[in-house]
């Protein structure tokens, strides 16, 4: 089973809001509403998705839903190569759920965004890929700096307990003290739960692409944790879907 959430930022607050999970189970694809859902709603005015318009709904489809879908680049895309290559998908791995798993499916035409729920990999290690978020808001040096990052290069998290807007934004900092970014909010709380002093989070630099690439797209980075027997990803109440037993099946045009 593979499951994405989806994620929503009003765009006044700017703040981010946990509101749907799809999953695949490699025949179904199955969409509901979390709590988060709600909690928008209450405190931003969230407007539930058009193709979704019931909150207390379960949708499933053998084909992806065109939220999604529509977030997927073409494979007949003259750049879809390119694409691929930035994302660091292998080859013949480029399926809907590992696009948009990688890419987070953002568009500048809306406030959503996509991730994944993590499971240990074949060490038993929690492991995540993220590209770096916030890197308009750097200095022209910053950027000079992400060009000469190396792969593999050791990256170090700072709480921003300052931040006005989120005082447990996390920064991603080189070992030489430059600010390249920060690390996405959705995986902000797991990072605190994970990381302790005896088996701390390693961050490293995957890849860095082009200048050509869009700016979301610039830096991908990866994490590795210990993952403890009592820890389970996106544990909280705004990540649990509001209902779980009644499955609406959508046609998909």
């Amino acid at each position: 089973m593979k499951t994405l959430f989806l994620a929503w930022q009003d765009p006044t607050s700017r703040s981010w809001s946990p509101v749907g999970r799809l999953t695949f189970d490699g025949k179904m694809y199955t969409f509901g509403y979390t709590q988060g859902a709600k909690e928008a709603q209450d405190k931003y005015d969230f407007n539930l998705v058009y193709s979704f318009p019931d909150l207390n709904k379960v949708y499933t489809s053998t084909e992806l839903f065109p939220l999604f879908y529509n977030r997927v680049m073409q494979s007949s895309r003259p750049d879809y190569k390119d694409y691929i290559k930035w994302l660091n998908i292998p080859e013949n791995e480029d399926d809907p759920i590992a696009i948009l798993s990688r890419s987070g499916g953002r568009k500048v035409t809306d406030h959503y965004e996509v991730f994944p729920c993590p499971e240990p990999d074949e060490n038993g290690l929690y492991y995540i890929h993220f590209f770096a978020h916030g890197l308009r808001h750097l200095p022209p040096s910053a950027t000079e700096r992400i060009n000469q990052l190396q792969n593999q290069e050791i990256l170090y998290l700072a709480n921003e307990f300052q931040n006005p807007y989120d005082d447990r934004a996390l920064l991603l900092c080189t070992e030489d003290h430059y600010i390249v970014g920060y690390c996405p909010r959705y995986i902000v709380d797991d990072v605190f739960k994970l990381n302790n002093h005896k088996k701390p989070i390693k961050v490293r630099v995957e890849r860095v692409n082009p200048v050509s690439a869009p700016r979301q797209l610039r830096l991908l980075c990866n994490i590795t944790a210990e993952w403890d027997d009592d820890f389970h990803p996106f544990s909280s109440q705004e990540y649990q879907l509001i209902i779980t037993d009644i499955p609406v099946k959508v046609a998909i045009a």
